[in-house]
């Protein structure tokens, strides 16, 4: 599928999240375990904030991430397509943050703009470019949107290990007289992009689009603006659950699913 493919399903994407905003939030609230443990640090870190700053949050959300960033001392601009997003963002954002929220869809390059050319020292798009239909206009904007030396920081699931058609297998097996479980990710499709509607979260009241882009796809759509990498992390619980019942990303201790990415401009 070619990114004009996509944008085909863009109006179907932002419906979905405004049905999935309240339940969104109930289940994200201030960070869920997977985001606690891997995104949030893993991000930043990369971000290397100072009091002050002033940063931009791409498709942000009920706005978790954008009052973390506040609360370090960054002074937030955030924006989500999402207006049921924006609301119950501006709703859980108590006035002593420096947070303004704006509904702007990242797809707009105009409204990007708006926002304020060589304004911004830092950017963030957490965990966002997978549901985006195009990434294009976004990530263009960026280099007019940050000052010169700026940064742009992206998290995504990894694509090599968690796009919207892996799976999950868990194996009992015997060794040496012992049962053994095993677990591991069964990959089909990788090289070419495509999209798929999946669930963030079990029970979400409807499913949404995801569109899996290598991460040649991702990186050149940075590379080709003028942007570098100077950073990159791929997070891992670490250790295994010992709940040999269950099959999740904390049973697969080695194999990271998200992948965090530091592009910088040149100073």
């Amino acid at each position: 599928m070619s990114e004009e493919d996509f944008e085909a399903l863009h109006s179907q994407s932002r419906t979905a999240w405004d049905t999935n905003a309240a339940f969104w939030d109930q289940r994200m609230g201030e960070g869920n375990e997977f985001h606690k443990t891997l995104v949030e640090p893993a991000t930043l870190a990369l971000l290397e904030l100072e009091i002050g700053q002033q940063v931009l949050d791409a498709a942000c959300g009920n706005g978790q991430f954008a009052r973390r960033m506040a609360e370090s001392g960054a002074t937030v601009t955030a924006f989500d397509f999402s207006a049921p997003m924006i609301d119950i963002a501006q709703a859980r954002t108590g006035s002593d943050l420096s947070v303004d929220y704006r509904v702007i869809d990242a797809a707009d390059s105009n409204s990007l703009l708006g926002l304020g050319e060589g304004r911004f020292h830092a950017a963030v798009c957490s965990m966002a470019f997978m549901d985006m239909s195009d990434i294009a206009p976004l990530v263009t904007a960026l280099p007019a949107l940050l000052k010169p030396g700026g940064r742009f920081v992206f998290s995504v699931m990894h694509p090599c290990f968690n796009s919207p058609e892996i799976m999950m297998i868990m194996e009992r097996h015997e060794r040496g007289g012992n049962a053994m479980i095993e677990r591991s990710i069964k990959v089909a499709r990788y090289a070419q992009p495509y999209a798929a509607k999946g669930i963030a979260m079990l029970g979400q009241p409807e499913p949404h689009w995801y569109f899996h882009r290598p991460l040649s796809a991702l990186l050149n759509a940075c590379f080709r603006v003028g942007f570098v990498m100077d950073g990159i992390l791929e997070p891992t619980f670490g250790k295994i659950d010992e709940d040999y019942k269950t099959l999740s990303w904390s049973h697969l201790p080695d194999i990271p699913p998200l992948l965090v990415a530091r592009m910088r401009l040149p100073a």
